[in-house]
């Protein structure tokens, strides 16, 4: 309802903007995409790799976090 108020409506949805997001990250701040994907929550698909394959990589999501907000601060 937001966006819709904000004139997005048919334009933009939550989706958009994660897809904006994860882009931007790994073109622009050169991101690897395990640690955008587990920013973004979500799941490794292959079952093996999610067994053994539990790091959180905060450190590096932080890191990624401030880039991000300092983009968007240029922008």
């Amino acid at each position: 309802m937001a966006l819709k108020r904000m004139g997005f409506d048919g334009r933009m949805c939550g989706h958009g903007f994660r897809a904006l997001a994860m882009t931007n990250v790994q073109e622009q701040l050169g991101i690897d995409l395990c640690i955008a994907d587990r920013q973004l929550a979500h799941i490794e698909k292959n079952k093996v790799t999610a067994a053994y394959n539990r790091a959180e990589y905060w450190p590096q999501r932080v890191s990624m976090m401030q880039r991000w907000a300092d983009l968007l601060d240029q922008v």
